[in-house]
């Protein structure tokens, strides 16, 4: 520990690299991507300005039971320069009882979240959905969106087959799950934009796992985004993104943190350690008037030739990721099918 504060009082000291260098360094590797979520580039912002308020960004927060929802809507073009987000709506459904495995709670959740992506998609009873599940099913923390995937309720094949007094009450919906780049050498955005040009939904709705910066986040906040998603952009793999633009049709994301940036663990940790013991050494002092982003940059200089872009993620992950794919996809089959009963699914669609 000795030996990274002495390293670290050196950037200063010694001259050896100035900050500006170091910040310059950091970003050109992408430290500056921190997070997928609107809500922590609120937080971020808050902290900077010292204000909630943020020119051409409104935030409205609501808390439901045990499920706290802040809704931000990025309204100016000043306002998504701030954020680093596009023009359009967030909504974070934060729920710690997703942690607990209680289905009681975890129904609560689901049906919260159906609420809320009901108003973002604000879908017609006639018009058709895709869901993508996005990841690689290979590696448990990048495997929410296909495991959604497996618990939606397709039905697109169905419409010409089921009873009259079920067809009205259902909607069409097919799902896929496309992989990733080094699975199968295509490009998601290629294999998604084939089947949306094929089958023609209205709507697109794109799953997958996020990057967080609070560690609390993880696997216990559920973020829903009217502005597509740019797979893997949290852990600095941008790819081409799913959007209106690429795809030509609306695209709903929802996503769910399931790792966190090793910096940002060094980062949190250097604060907690800051505030315990500033009045012990001067190096305390400087860290403490160091910003976010000055820190992390330092952090980076450290620690990237031994961790690189390391990422955590928590050690219940296997159980974690099954049981958030499930509050996910009930949530959606309950708000794709408003109409359609626990009953009706198992007397005509799971016989």
């Amino acid at each position: 520990m000795s030996s990274f504060f002495e390293n670290a009082k050196g950037h200063f000291t010694k001259g050896r690299v100035s900050m500006a260098e170091v910040r310059k360094r950091a970003f050109s590797v992408g430290l500056n991507v921190r997070t997928d979520l609107a809500i922590e580039e609120t937080e971020r912002l808050a902290d900077e300005t010292g204000s909630r308020e943020i020119p051409g960004v409104k935030v409205e927060e609501e808390i439901q039971g045990a499920v706290k929802i802040t809704r931000v809507s990025i309204q100016t073009e000043e306002g998504a320069h701030a954020m680093g987000k596009e023009i359009g709506t967030y909504v974070t459904v934060e729920a710690p009882p997703l942690l607990e495995r209680n289905r009681i709670l975890e129904d609560g959740i689901s049906k919260a979240l159906a609420k809320e992506f009901s108003a973002v998609a604000a879908l017609k009873p006639d018009q058709s959905v895709l869901v993508v599940g996005l990841g690689n099913w290979n590696a448990t923390p990048d495997a929410l969106g296909p495991k959604v995937v497996g618990e939606i309720l397709v039905t697109r094949h169905l419409r010409d087959y089921v009873p009259p007094e079920l067809k009205g009450n259902l909607r069409a919906v097919a799902a896929i799950s496309p992989g990733v780049l080094g699975l199968t050498g295509i490009e998601t955005m290629e294999i998604v934009k084939g089947i949306v040009d094929r089958i023609r939904p209205d709507l697109v709705v794109a799953v997958d796992a996020l990057c967080a910066r609070n560690i609390q986040r993880i696997l216990s906040t559920i973020q829903i985004a009217d502005t597509g998603i740019s797979p893997g952009s949290g852990v600095g793999n941008r790819r081409t993104g799913l959007n209106r633009d690429t795809l030509g049709v609306p695209v709903v994301a929802i996503g769910v943190p399931t790792v966190v940036r090793a910096i940002t663990i060094a980062s949190e940790t250097i604060d907690t350690l800051v505030n315990r013991l500033s009045g012990f050494h001067k190096l305390f002092q400087i860290l403490r008037a160091m910003g976010g982003e000055d820190k992390e940059a330092l952090i980076d200089e450290v620690l990237r030739p031994s961790v690189g872009s390391l990422v955590v993620t928590p050690k219940e992950i296997d159980t974690l990721i099954q049981e958030t794919s499930r509050v996910i996809a009930g949530g959606l089959n309950a708000a794709l099918h408003p109409n359609i009963t626990a009953e009706d699914i198992s007397r005509y669609l799971m016989g």
